[in-house]
């Protein structure tokens, strides 16, 4: 039986002369086996962040579509895709008639009212029988102040004024036709024998031939108004509500509406069958 030779301890060379090997750091093959598997992570996670890079640079169509087990990244990696929007399936999509609309909800108050119905309108309000006259005759007619029942209208160059009518011309003067409104078909507008009619310039009541104008159509045209049963009527301006033919001085004019006796007197006149 071979003699062995027991190894001295290495923490107590100064009593068997034996030292430890220095040469070799101690630990190395540790520092080795780290170093290896270090290196194989890095190589590992470099090149899934290449398949990755790559996987992300194809159309649209193949990142829509989510990756499963069997089409996994190289490496063993499962990566799940966001999917798009056109490919995200629609509820109902698979229908091939449309949804029924929803009737209203049981919750909401009274129901709704039946289409075609509309809602009835308010009765109109009937006129004033004194604002609204039918249309007068178109007989020839003379015009005489109540106030002074001897005086008539008459044209006397170019106005009208009101005179004591005489025979002859001037009773031709003082004879009128009526006729419906110029701009007023339910008023009145009055014509010479001549053809002129008379209308109001500068509030002055004159006798003019006709311009087809608007204006000369408002200026010509007055409605009757009635201040008593008397068969009496008031001649008012359409294009000057509140002013009423009136004489003053025995000159005829527009004259604004006072509540006095005396306006009431000079804004009144009769309409009588023609002096001609």
């Amino acid at each position: 039986m071979s003699e062995s030779k027991s190894r001295p301890p290495q923490d107590r060379p100064w009593e068997s002369g034996w030292a430890p090997d220095t040469t070799r750091a101690p630990g190395t093959r540790r520092l080795w086996l780290a170093g290896t598997l270090a290196l194989a992570t890095i190589t590992a996670c470099v090149t899934a962040i290449t398949v990755l890079e790559s996987e992300s640079g194809e159309p649209e169509t193949r990142a829509a579509e989510p990756t499963t087990l069997s089409s996994s990244a190289p490496g063993g990696l499962i990566s799940f895709a966001t999917p798009s929007e056109d490919a995200t399936e629609k509820p109902g999509g698979n229908r091939t008639e449309p949804a029924p609309t929803p009737s209203t909800s049981a919750s909401s108050g009274s129901p709704s009212p039946k289409p075609g119905k509309k809602a009835p309108k308010p009765p109109k309000a009937s006129p004033a029988p004194s604002k609204r006259p039918k249309p007068p005759s178109t007989h020839g007619i003379s015009i005489r102040a109540v106030n002074f029942p001897d005086r008539y209208w008459r044209v006397r160059d170019g106005y009208v004024r009101l005179d004591q009518i005489g025979s002859g011309s001037e009773r031709e003067d003082a004879t009128f036709k009526r006729v419906a409104g110029l701009a007023d078909s339910s008023c009145y507008s009055f014509t010479t024998a001549d053809g002129r009619y008379l209308r109001h310039r500068s509030f002055v009541l004159v006798a003019n031939m006709n311009d087809g104008s608007s204006l000369f159509g408002k200026d010509a045209t007055f409605c009757p108004r009635y201040w008593s049963a008397s068969g009496t009527l008031a001649l008012e301006s359409v294009n000057y509500p509140g002013r009423f033919l009136r004489h003053r001085n025995f000159q005829l004019r527009l004259d604004p509406y006072e509540n006095s006796r005396l306006y009431h007197s000079d804004t009144s006149f009769q309409m009588v069958a023609g002096l001609d």
